[in-house]
């Protein structure tokens, strides 16, 4: 036999013995009494779990609920609160054009006056020069005009051309009036026409008038350039400049070294630049000074010595005269001091001046004794 059917042989045996015993069990009734008690059991949990698995649904289906209801609150919330934002933005939009338009036609009206009165001027001004006499010389004098300065040349230049636009409509408007002809009859129309060639005659003879005083303001402006230039060359070869040092747009550049020197300059471009703008005498006034004081220094710093005592009589002393010249210089100074005291002992006390002379006797007495020794 082979393996195989050996362990076929073994299975069926086993097979048989676990039926056996399977059968010895169904027919025992604790057995089935055990299984029965296991199955309550069993279906007791199950129940218990299920009715867990229950209560947790539904507690969840009712926080579920409940975040479904917040969210759609919260949807709410946020739609009027867009629709709100919405409504403040377009008001304040709606008050930003309209401040925008008001400034604007604030703005327009202000061009408008301010033409109008350009215009004024202007008009006045070219009936003054009609009457003025035309016979006169060039005017070179230069009339500063009012309301006009840097910053306002500066908006003049930066105008965009909407800007020119916008001031060349509005200058229009009051300069050039509606034609109203709506029925008119043959003779007013006939009237009307000769009033616009008349216009027409007056406009054109301004501008001519306007470019031939323009053509002269050039030609004035042209020979004071002139005179100005002539003015600077003189001024330039008065300094030994170029001529045409002083009539370029920048000012000449200061001549630090002579253009005859040969030798390479050590100093610094400030030291060079001070020297050639006059600084020369301010730094021989230093040297001066500096060496004066150096001497001066050196003076007072010498060592002093005394003169040798004279034996006998000083020649050339006098009665009274102490025995050497220092003698003579403690002598004076002695004598400025004691005037000095004297003129504050007026302001002292008199027990403050009894004692200050007693003091100098005896200082009297100690130079005396001191002259004994000399002598001896």
């Amino acid at each position: 036999m082979s393996d195989e059917e050996e362990y076929s042989e073994e299975e069926e045996i086993v097979e048989e013995k676990g039926g056996d015993e399977k059968q010895e069990e169904g027919d025992d009734p604790e057995f089935i009494k055990r299984q029965d008690q296991k199955r309550s059991d069993l279906d007791e949990q199950l129940k218990e779990y299920i009715m867990e698995w229950r209560k947790q649904r539904a507690k969840e289906e009712d926080e579920l609920k409940k975040l479904k209801e917040k969210q759609a609150k919260r949807k709410v919330s946020r739609a009027e609160e867009e629709q709100r934002m919405a409504q403040r933005k377009k008001e304040e939009e709606e008050r930003r054009q309209r401040e925008v338009e008001e400034k604007k036609q604030r703005d327009i009206e202000e061009k408008r006056r301010r033409l109008e009165e350009a215009e004024k001027k202007r008009q006045a001004m070219l009936q003054a020069m009609k009457d003025k006499d035309k016979s006169k010389g060039p005017n070179f004098t230069i009339q500063k005009k009012e309301g006009f300065g840097v910053g306002t040349a500066a908006m003049e230049r930066n105008k965009t051309k909407e800007q020119l636009e916008e001031e060349k409509k509005i200058s229009l408007s009051f300069r050039i009036k509606p034609l109203e002809i709506d029925g008119f009859s043959g003779e007013k129309l006939r009237a009307k026409a000769q009033e616009l060639w008349e216009t027409i005659v007056r406009l054109e003879t301004e501008k001519y008038d306007l470019e031939e005083r323009q053509k002269r303001q050039d030609y004035d402006l042209k020979e004071l350039k002139e005179r100005q230039k002539q003015q600077l060359r003189h001024k330039a070869l008065k300094k030994g400049l170029d001529p045409e040092a002083l009539t370029g747009k920048y000012p000449p550049k200061i001549q630090v070294a002579s253009k005859y020197e040969r030798r390479v300059d050590t100093r610094s471009y400030d030291d060079k630049k001070k020297l050639f703008e006059g600084g020369f005498d301010d730094l021989y006034k230093e040297v001066i000074e500096k060496t004066w004081s150096e001497r001066k220094d050196q003076f007072s710093g010498r060592q002093k010595s005394k003169l040798p005592k004279w034996f006998g009589e000083r020649p050339g002393k006098k009665a009274g005269e102490p025995e050497t010249p220092e003698g003579e210089e403690d002598a004076k100074a002695g004598e400025h001091d004691e005037e000095a005291e004297e003129e504050e002992v007026e302001e002292k006390p008199a027990e403050v001046e009894e004692e200050e002379e007693e003091e100098e006797e005896e200082e009297e007495e100690e130079e005396e004794e001191e002259e004994e020794e000399e002598e001896e």
